[in-house]
């Protein structure tokens, strides 16, 4: 057995459904303390367990180099979807089956993560200083995770240099793809109020529906943009639509949708919101947004080489460097540094049976130990 893979397998053995807190943060301390890394973790929230303010477990580890030298950080999450039902092996008992490795977390992102402890033991520590930003709650709200991390290195002069989150980018094999970028996320809340009544009197009543309806199709009729250079383009998309009437003889009194749009750096997560808010009012309704992310693009250069160079290294075949897919908490980092997403391929990540091929694992180890030196030696 590598000791990539009993990493892998000693995370993934730690139940963590976000949110997560103990046994899994107890593992990777375990794991870091004796590569010289000082480790802190604590929580942050204070809701009732299943509500958004729910308690979230973070860490954050360093090895601090000489004086001056460069910073670099990795970034993830060791809490996870819920594994469902229908495995073929128990989700949190890893399992090596062939040349695979089965478990919950094994690509979406325990198994990266192994790979970053891997790689830092073999980094020195007179390169430069290296640390980790972990979370539990990359899967859930994300309210009291990475942005809680990023609050407690600022209050304790953390900067790194730049960042690499261990995100499964990879498609259709280890290296093809890292992420550069990713659109920004807002999700909008729409509400219409009328007077309910009888269907037979409606001069009595006021329908609520047909000014949803016409609210929803003007703003399924946008055309947002048409993509920028490195991002596709925008796209709204109407998600719920709900009146609950249980009365076929009654008009209702409310009548309610929901939107989310993706989109690129050409709008903001408030232009947007008040874009809808307006339509919404045209029409006799509320909006309600809730911005979940805004774009961000670290351009190709220096850190983007880096990576290239370690994929080439190891694999043979060049990353494409992409914005596409859906938001992680790199959304949060890019405010602290340079920030790109590299990691394991993404096929099974959040379905049953999800599984990481051992020899990724192990190629994966080595790209990270040689984008790490490269980044202390800038």
């Amino acid at each position: 057995m590598t000791e990539v893979l009993d990493l892998a397998k000693r995370l993934i053995a730690a139940p963590s459904v976000t949110p997560a807190t103990g046994p899994v943060f107890d593992a990777m301390e375990a794991m870091l303390a004796p590569l010289g890394f000082e480790v802190k973790r604590f929580k942050r929230g204070e809701g009732e367990e299943g509500s958004p303010e729910a308690p979230v477990e973070n860490l954050f580890a360093i090895r601090c180099g000489p004086p001056g030298s460069k910073h670099f950080a990795f970034a993830g999450h060791l809490d996870v979807v819920p594994p469902g039902s229908g495995w073929a092996s128990e989700p949190f008992e890893p399992e090596q089956r062939g040349e695979l490795l089965y478990g919950r977390g094994a690509v979406d992102m325990k198994g990266s993560i192994a790979c970053m402890v891997d790689a830092v033991a073999k980094v020195p520590a007179d390169a430069g200083t290296i640390s980790f930003i972990v979370t539990g709650d990359e899967e859930g709200p994300a309210l009291h995770g990475t942005r809680a991390l990023i609050d407690f290195m600022r209050e304790h002069g953390h900067q790194p240099d730049l960042c690499l989150v261990g995100e499964p980018t990879s498609v259709n094999r280890l290296g093809d793809m890292m992420k550069i970028g990713r659109r920004g996320s807002v999700n909008i809340w729409l509400e219409v109020e009328g007077t309910q009544g009888h269907v037979a009197y409606p001069h009595l009543a006021e329908n609520p529906i047909p000014k949803l309806v016409a609210m929803l199709a003007e703003l399924d009729a946008l055309v947002l943009d048409e993509g920028t250079d490195w991002f596709q383009p925008s796209n709204l998309e109407i998600t719920d639509l709900e009146v609950g009437n249980m009365a076929h003889n009654v008009i209702p009194a409310k009548a309610e949708a929901r939107i989310s749009i993706r989109f690129n750096d050409r709008h903001s997560g408030v232009s947007l919101s008040e874009k809808v808010g307006a339509i919404a009012e045209k029409h006799g309704g509320v909006a309600k947004p809730i911005i979940s992310g805004e774009p961000f693009l670290t351009p190709p250069g220096e850190f983007s080489d880096i990576i290239a160079a370690a994929v080439k290294a190891e694999t043979g075949i060049d990353p494409e460097p992409s914005t596409t897919g859906g938001t992680s908490d790199a959304r949060f980092l890019r405010a602290v540094c340079p920030v790109i997403e590299f990691g394991l391929c993404n096929a099974t990540m959040h379905k049953r049976d999800e599984a990481v091929a051992v020899e990724d694992l192990e190629v994966l180890s080595r790209i990270y130990a040689r984008v790490a030196r490269a980044a202390l030696a800038l």
